[in-house]
């Protein structure tokens, strides 16, 4: 057991949505005011991946950086492996572990976080006995309305990145490296960055939107990002992420770049000769540019 006296919550906090922070600053606050030391549970990925793959939602964040935030806000992360037999412990089970491996003597849960393999069918009650069993108090948070990683995935799934970013209390972002691609966008004065997604990352639904991009040195450039299959300029077998930066000139190979999603402003459309495309493309910046803007 270790000597220290910790307050811990647990979850997924994937994406650190407006809820998850609310449940984040509810627990610096309890331990400011109980001198206890801070603690997330969290995950290497989520239990449906090992549970039923094919259910699995994608993610919001990359893990790294989810848990970089955390601790940033001097919170201790202790990121479990989902192994089967994580999967196969109970919630009293995970209870007396908290409290027996790593002293916590209150556990904060969001109002609608279960845990365990019983936990589908545990009430708030019923976790509130199982944590007084273990020694542990048991506080509940309120939820945020509207808030949820479910939420945030609908949002995208529609191409809503502005109700995602209200959702998320930040712009939506992934980042990848860049790599070859088919280079067909230069040939028509556009030459993108073909950006090297995680395939279990969520996307927003494919279509030209507005964005930042950020590179490895902190440059923000205003840019067009275009997520899906090239229709004019290729055969439309393959999904790529795509974004052309407005103002810049250089090699970005092999460099990591950082897309902060703005609006959408189109879908994605066949046109019928590349002249037609150009056209569009500037009419694309130009309305880049404003949304931009404004901020």
């Amino acid at each position: 057991m270790e000597s220290r006296k910790r307050i811990a919550t647990i979850g997924m906090f994937d994406g650190l949505h407006r809820g998850h922070q609310a449940v984040l600053g509810i627990l610096c606050d309890e331990a400011a005011s109980r001198r206890l030391d801070p603690l997330v549970f969290t995950f290497d990925r989520h239990p449906l991946e090992t549970i039923d793959p094919a259910r699995a939602p994608k993610t919001l964040m990359d893990p790294d950086l989810r848990d970089e935030l955390i601790r940033s806000r001097g919170i201790r992360v202790e990121r479990v492996q989902f192994s089967d037999k994580i999967r196969n412990l109970t919630a009293a089970q995970w209870l007396r572990r908290m409290a027996s491996v790593y002293g916590v003597e209150v556990l904060i849960l969001g109002y609608d976080n279960t845990f365990g393999s019983d936990g589908r069918n545990l009430n708030i009650d019923d976790y509130r006995h199982l944590a007084a069993e273990a020694g542990i108090e048991l506080l509940t948070t309120s939820a945020v309305p509207g808030c949820s990683s479910s939420a945030v995935r609908r949002a995208l799934s529609d191409g809503d990145t502005v109700k995602a970013a209200e959702i998320l209390g930040s712009p939506f972002t992934v980042s990848g490296p860049v790599v070859h691609g088919r280079q067909m966008g230069r040939t028509i004065g556009f030459p993108t960055a073909n950006i090297n997604i995680n395939p279990r990352r969520q996307l927003p639904l494919r279509g030209v939107y507005a964005a930042r991009v950020i590179n490895a040195d902190d440059n923000v450039y205003n840019a067009v990002v275009n997520i899906g299959n090239a229709p004019t300029l290729s055969d439309g077998s393959t999904l790529t992420v795509e974004a052309y930066l407005l103002d810049f000139s250089g090699d970005l190979y092999g460099r990591t770049l950082q897309i902060e999603f703005g609006p959408r402003i189109r879908e994605e459309r066949h046109f019928a000769s590349a002249d037609e495309l150009i056209n569009r493309i500037n009419l694309d910046i130009a309305r880049a540019r404003k949304l931009l803007k404004k901020n």
